[in-house]
């Protein structure tokens, strides 16, 4: 059997830190290369951490050097502070990430976006989001995997008053909603990680794009 080894940008999140105890759960990941802002405060024979302010990560090409890169970066207007310090993160950082990792040979890169994404839209949000989606994929990866969610449900390390009652809302709704896989419906952050984790040990090759029936599936969950 083959093994690969793997590298996670945003394992401190809610979607990255269940991504990086799957990863070190999985015999298909020989190492498991984490860069993070602060320390993770668990060791794995597996893992491999490295902390670093992401807007040092190009001194480091050496860690991208890998199989498979999960890019799991992202903030929010409000925990930012600023339409510039949110792009940083969901644009910049995003970027030069996926541009670190293909000069490196990377094989597959899987980065989380939105549903909502489109360069194009009005929306501050979902237009930095689809401008990230199209500036990675124009490095022509071999394989890249986009992740579009939308409401994503789970335990945070912050506050999110308005996430935390649409989710409440929706998790009331969800059971007279079975009929539909609506891309806007809300989805647990572990069903994504695994859905990532499924989608790394997929044979891909070109841009794939998944939203809720995607993620689901690839999930396990029916």
């Amino acid at each position: 059997m083959t093994v690969h080894r793997a590298l996670v940008l945003g394992a401190t999140g809610l979607i990255g830190r269940h991504l990086l105890y799957a990863l070190l759960d999985s015999p298909h990941w020989q190492s498991v290369q984490v860069l993070t802002r602060r320390p993770l405060g668990f060791s794995h024979e597996k893992l491999r951490e490295t902390v670093l302010p992401l807007d040092q990560m190009a001194s480091r090409p050496d860690l991208f050097a890998v199989d498979d890169v999960f890019c799991c970066l992202g903030t929010t207007l409000r925990a930012a502070g600023s339409r510039s310090a949110f792009r940083q993160v969901d644009f910049d950082y995003c970027v030069q990430a996926a541009e670190l990792a293909r000069a490196q040979g990377a094989d597959h890169f899987l980065v989380v976006s939105a549903v909502n994404a489109s360069a194009r839209s009005r929306v501050f949000y979902s237009r930095t989001k689809g401008q990230m989606e199209e500036a990675v994929e124009a490095l022509d990866f071999r394989a890249l995997t986009i992740m579009q969610p939308s409401l994503l449900l789970g335990d945070r390390s912050e506050f999110r008053t308005g996430e935390r009652l649409a989710a409440a809302g929706m998790q009331w709704l969800r059971p007279l909603l079975n009929w539909t896989d609506a891309d806007w419906l809300p989805v647990d952050a572990a069903a994504v990680a695994q859905a990532m984790l499924a989608a790394a040990r997929e044979p891909a090759s070109g841009v794939r794009r998944l939203r809720y029936r995607d993620i689901q599936r690839l999930a396990g969950i029916h």
